[in-house]
């Protein structure tokens, strides 16, 4: 019987955790033209002569801080989701996992996907909330590669899954290791963009219409693909979901480069509510799948810091989904079905 194939993409890790891998890393990162969206001379001296020589000691050094015996959180999760899955659609499919950046590449896994000579492919990128920065850049290289093939299969590419009933119902099922009466406020933390980049998204799917703002409060036909929009959403299916007060809540955006990037920030929006004399919070990160530097060290760490810093007492996050047994056949539905 002709066999399916599923890929799963996420974002990438260093091979190891030190300066040179790191480096190599960013430099295939941030050289990506829907990462960092300017002028390519521009962005070949802002990445390979300021931003990389710099920046690769100093991220080695956070890499290192999570790093474990098996190697990159962000691989082991997504090893484990992969033989999970594998186990769960049986063997009439054949899973293979990919990272957009650095091993196992985007080429490698189609290579592997190639000598089973599948009659269709399932292509998810593991980001909830569609950006281009993250789901096209890695829909791109997709094609990049499957067009070099004499023999191109059916394709099936899943751009988004941020309002999913069944990536909401893994949420929760995660959310039930804490007990949520314990936590005076909630934070919903999700990766930043440049603004430039939503209104950019805006202005070629919808027209002229993003403010930023409460254009945000519904998803409608033109906001449908707005990564702002979308994290909205993901926030007020959880809060409905999980039963908490919205008076309760924030939804904010982490990992900023600069003061043009989504608002609010998160790492001001904890300091704020340290100051106010909330204790205890409760961190939601629906933007990332698997636990990686940006949830582990970022919000577990750099995070916590700041808020005991400024009268708070403990920030918990919320583990992400990893391989959540609901969260491996909540993918089985929103790839198969």
């Amino acid at each position: 019987m002709s066999k399916q194939a599923i890929l799963l993409i996420n974002v990438g890790t260093p091979n190891s955790p030190t300066a040179g891998m790191v480096g190599k890393y960013l430099t295939q990162f941030l050289n990506d033209k829907r990462v960092i969206d300017v002028h390519p001379v521009l962005r070949f001296i802002l990445v390979n002569i300021i931003i990389v020589p710099f920046r690769s000691f100093k991220s080695a050094k956070l890499y290192q801080r999570i790093w474990t015996k098996q190697g990159s959180p962000l691989l082991i999760h997504s090893n484990a989701f992969k033989n999970k899955l594998q186990n769960i659609v049986g063997n009439n499919y054949v899973v293979e996992i990919a990272m957009r950046y650095q091993n196992p590449s985007i080429k490698f896994a189609l290579q592997q996907l190639q000598t089973h000579r599948p009659e269709k492919i399932h292509i998810l990128p593991m980001y909830p909330q569609y950006a281009s920065s993250s789901t096209a850049t890695t829909i791109e290289e997709v094609f990049d590669q499957i067009k070099k093939w004499e023999i191109i299969p059916s394709i099936n590419i899943i751009s988004k899954f941020y309002n999913h009933p069944k990536f909401i119902e893994a949420q929760v099922d995660v959310a039930k290791n804490y007990n949520l009466k314990e936590y005076d406020y909630f934070l919903f933390s999700y990766h930043g963009l440049p603004e430039r980049q939503i209104l950019k998204a805006s202005k070629h799917y919808g027209g002229s219409t993003c403010q930023l703002g409460a254009c945000c409060n519904s998803i409608t036909k033109n906001n449908q693909y707005c990564y702002r929009a979308n994290c909205f959403e993901t926030t007020r299916q959880l809060i409905k979901a999980l039963n908490i007060s919205e008076e309760k809540c924030t939804t904010s955006f982490q990992s900023r480069l600069d003061n043009k990037w989504l608002k609010p920030y998160s790492d001001k929006v904890i300091q704020e509510l340290a100051e106010k004399g909330y204790k205890k919070i409760l961190v939601f990160s629906p933007a990332f799948v698997a636990d990686c530097l940006e949830t582990i060290y970022e919000i577990g760490t750099e995070y916590n810091e700041i808020f005991k810093k400024h009268g708070g007492q403990q920030i918990t996050l919320v583990n992400s989904l990893n391989d959540n047994d609901v969260w491996v056949n909540a993918v089985k539905e929103i790839v198969l079905d």
